[in-house]
């Protein structure tokens, strides 16, 4: 195990922790590193389907409760057509969609890669968390719908009704990079009976934000949006912060965006704060610590020119406290850059190594 590097934080948000990379990010959504080479890998097949997900529905935002998903089947799917498969649900992160994120991991390479060095096969299945800020935090809200629902319920639902897959927790993971790392965080921590291990990559969004991290110019910008379109113009770790307000500080009675801000005519408003700090994994993990040692496996990593390594470093540290077992590495590689190579040679083979197989 790599052990992390002290730094000075970074900062909480997605807008903070994210905004100092985002011209990286914006090109690594481009163009990843592709992973090794295997010859001779059997090539997977790769649904787009849609699935309903009543837990969206009714959301103030207008989001689409038809969820656009992607299902890779392994190579022996079709050939063994009374083989049953775990499923390993994997989460994309901020500013992409599931389309995009299967590209940045080049998940039919990766995919068919790990199973031919020797992963056992199972069933890979990325949900669609896009939103009109640009992504859900795989949270529960009035305005963005209910997304942590949706992964933990409708989604898994769909899947073991639609394929043949084993409905065991312990024959589910879940995984997911960045915004995704936040959301396996989040819904593994709460939702222990319906995976038996977890996966964070480079998760954000683990500490609480304080008041002394609010940029004045920033907060008047947020606060001069006036309607949803005008979320597109702006910049990448601004649209962020409308993201995070719309799943963390809902309010029903302020149209036409339905969020609270943390700050109101240019001043801090501490009870919006107060609720982005409580949907801080590294503020509720302590409330989980049982749900968490029902995992049979726990991996973070997290490459070593990416910011978010002093949190991730942080919530490796708490689990250690409590006696949680998990895993922490820090790998050569940006924010995003090596992140195909982590899913091929590493978070396929971890969850082939600890879901439990026919």
């Amino acid at each position: 195990m790599t052990r992390h590097t002290r730094l000075r934080p970074l900062g909480w948000c997605l807008a903070v922790a994210l905004a100092a990379l985002a011209p990286g990010i914006a090109a690594a959504q481009v163009a990843t590193n592709p992973p090794p080479a295997v010859p001779g890998a059997k090539p997977v097949t790769i649904e787009h389907i849609k699935v309903h997900a009543p837990s969206i529905e009714g959301n103030l935002e207008g989001e689409s409760a038809d969820r656009d998903v992607l299902v890779v089947l392994p190579p022996g799917y079709a050939a063994s057509p009374r083989r049953h498969y775990p499923v390993v649900y994997a989460l994309h992160g901020y500013s992409i969609g599931a389309e995009q994120w299967s590209k940045e991991i080049h998940l039919a390479e990766a995919s068919a890669g790990a199973f031919a060095k020797g992963a056992k096969e199972m069933i890979l299945v990325l949900p669609d968390s896009k939103t009109i800020h640009n992504g859900s935090m795989y949270s529960s809200s009035v305005t963005t719908g209910d997304f942590e629902t949706f992964v933990s319920r409708d989604l898994i639902r769909y899947i073991d009704s639609h394929y043949r897959t084993i409905p065991d927790r312990l024959s589910r993971g879940l995984a997911g990079h960045s915004m995704g790392g936040y959301g396996t965080a989040r819904i593994g921590m709460r939702h222990p009976d319906m995976f038996g291990a977890i996966y964070m990559m480079s998760p954000c969004c683990l500490s609480a934000r304080t008041s002394a991290q609010i940029d004045p110019q920033a907060a008047a910008a947020l606060e001069a949006v006036k309607s949803p379109a005008e979320s597109a113009n702006l910049p990448f770790g601004l649209r962020a912060q409308l993201a995070s307000a719309a799943a963390w500080s809902p309010d029903p009675k302020a149209p036409p965006l339905y969020l609270d801000l943390p700050t109101k005519n240019g001043a801090v408003q501490p009870e919006v704060l107060a609720k982005w700090a409580a949907n801080a994994p590294l503020s509720f993990v302590d409330q989980y610590i049982g749900n968490l040692k029902q995992y049979r496996a726990i991996a973070i990593d997290v490459g070593d020119q990416d910011g978010l390594k002093v949190d991730a470093g942080k919530l490796h540290d708490v689990l250690d406290g409590y006696g949680v077992a998990n895993s922490f590495t820090i790998y050569p590689g940006t924010h995003t850059s090596n992140v195909a190579t982590r899913v091929q040679e590493f978070v396929l083979p971890f969850f082939s190594q600890n879901l439990k197989f026919p």
